[in-house]
């Protein structure tokens, strides 16, 4: 019985700092909530291991511009809109509903983690908050796994895994936070009639 008990209250001291490092969901959807611009580098890890850098502007709610210099590739998010551009392609950009994406949920106007059905996982891994995310309306669409630090909180990267099992990691540099972005930066008509001039 003794070492029954023992054994107990060490696991109790070995839960107990994960458990307090542990971020609630209610402070990660206030963060998300009061960011409003964010710029900075970010590293992609695509789902066949290939490997791409870039630079990320962010304006919430709605709109994200990825710029893949080293692949001449520009993803952007405005209008409800997605879109991929190929510089190296001469046709016209491939455009999907940003509502039919994962990442709908970080960029939506009032995001509330704690919405019953959208949180599947919220654990602490000895580093940092891990929260896996799904549309409960469109679950079929896919998930997103965020990454916070805490203290203070910070997004740190995200995994979107597609509806076919493919994962696509996003390992952010340190996102610059505030300051004015144009919105010429996520605007798809005017970057679709740029390249057509």
């Amino acid at each position: 019985m003794k070492q029954l008990v023992l054994a107990l209250a060490v696991s109790l001291a070995t839960a107990a700092p994960a458990l307090a490092d542990l971020v609630p969901l209610s402070a990660l959807s206030r963060y998300l909530n009061d960011m409003d611009t964010a710029q900075g580098s970010f590293t992609q890890i695509n789902a066949d291991g290939s490997i791409s850098t870039g630079t990320i502007y962010m304006h919430r709610p709605g709109r994200v511009r990825f710029e893949y210099p080293g692949d001449d590739l520009l993803v952007i998010a405005g209008g409800q809109q997605v879109a991929i551009f190929d510089g190296r392609s001469n046709t016209r950009p491939e455009t999907y509903p940003l509502s039919e994406t994962p990442l709908n949920l970080i960029l939506a106007r009032n995001v509330d983690l704690a919405r019953s059905g959208m949180v599947i996982g919220h654990r602490y891994d000895g580093t940092a908050t891990r929260v896996l995310a799904q549309d409960p309306d469109r679950p079929e669409i896919g998930t997103i796994e965020l990454v916070f630090t805490g203290d203070p909180v910070e997004l740190r990267q995200w995994v979107i895994t597609d509806n076919g099992g493919g994962e696509t990691t996003v390992v952010l540099g340190g996102l610059t936070e505030g300051g004015r972005l144009s919105a010429r930066l996520f605007n798809i008509t005017q970057e679709i009639q740029s390249r057509e001039r």
